[in-house]
């Protein structure tokens, strides 16, 4: 298939591409670079050996986005283009409303106008509010803790009221958790412009002497160890989610958890990065964070089922290849 991936230099996005052309696809990437580097481009094409197209373009653009779907036979969306930073997203809250929302609108009316059928979005746990532990795809979404989930849950919201009113339109919905690592050739990863709103890319940079410490956001949530608990899951296993999603996609909406069903708190991750790199991470802890919840991880019995997807990588190998990409740069 044609993927057209936005936001395809970022994070997620630069994995997802590798994957898809690892199985064959062929890809196109528009992403704004806002957060994300042009560099990240050539790995990809050096990673797998061979050629993408890039466009350089804001998707909220109609004009611009339209010119790519103009332009390409396209089979498929994969949609990873927004803003991300739970924190951010409390502060500047319209700046995430118009962006996350007006981007799926405005490819959701170019998939039906060019007749593209197949439309996977990068979702989020964050949709699952305070529900309880594990979430389940089929649960009642609750009022997010932050205008970041919120963009999350409309975006899912109008994706499926598409697909109701387009039959021929097929949605997946990727609700992931908490990703971390790299490529393990170390040339992509996480690299965030600025302070690094993640925990993975900000023990990385303590590590390497970039930052002085960790700042952990609270040590008085009902968990093990008074730390806030996340599903960590390896890029690498979470991009290849995608494709199998991508691949894989019936008629209708479909909703994924993609992680391993497992928990781990913020030190015991650190202290996980500590022994499998035999480094050390000096942190203090701060108070809490707006917008963020206790505990959060998935069932993820669903995609293991349906997308004959499942997880194969663990803390060690993420605190591994995160450090390999880190000392890469």
């Amino acid at each position: 298939m044609n993927i057209l991936v936005t936001g395809g230099a970022g994070y997620i996005g630069s994995h997802t591409c590798v994957e898809l052309l690892n199985n064959n696809h062929s890809v196109i990437i528009a992403d704004n670079l806002s957060n994300s580097k042009i560099e990240t481009i050539d790995k990809i094409k050096q990673i797998t050996d061979k050629d993408i197209l890039f466009y350089k373009v804001d998707v909220i653009d109609e004009q611009a986005a339209e010119s790519i779907f103009s332009s390409h036979q396209i089979d498929g969306v994969i949609h990873f283009a927004g803003f991300k930073a739970v924190g951010e997203s409390v502060e500047k809250p319209l700046k995430y409303y118009y962006n996350n929302i007006v981007s799926t609108i405005i490819l959701s009316r170019l998939c039906i106008k060019y007749n593209v059928n197949k439309f996977v979005f990068s979702s989020s746990a964050t949709v699952y509010g305070e529900n309880k532990v594990p979430f389940v795809e089929t649960m009642d979404l609750l009022p997010t803790t932050n205008p970041y989930g919120e963009t999350k849950a409309i975006s899912e919201r109008i994706l499926t009221d598409v697909a109701k009113a387009n039959h021929s339109f097929s949605v997946s919905l990727l609700r992931y958790f908490n990703p971390v690592g790299a490529h393990e050739s170390g040339l992509i990863g996480e690299s965030p412009n600025g302070i690094p709103n993640n925990l993975m890319p900000y023990i990385t940079q303590v590590a390497k002497g970039k930052l002085q410490k960790l700042r952990v956001f609270g040590n008085d949530y009902d968990t093990v160890d008074g730390t806030g608990v996340r599903d960590y899951i390896h890029v690498v296993d979470l991009a290849e989610g995608h494709v199998a999603s991508v691949e894989r996609l019936q008629e209708g909406v479909h909703v994924y958890n993609l992680g391993t069903g497992q928990g781990t708190s913020v030190l015991q991750l650190i202290y996980a990065f500590e022994k499998v790199n035999n480094i050390k991470i000096p942190y203090e802890i701060v108070g809490r964070r707006p917008g963020d919840i206790a505990v959060s991880y998935a069932c993820v019995s669903k995609a293991e089922q349906e997308l004959g997807w499942k997880a194969k990588r663990g803390i060690k190998e993420m605190c591994r290849d995160a450090w390999k990409f880190e000392e890469n740069l």
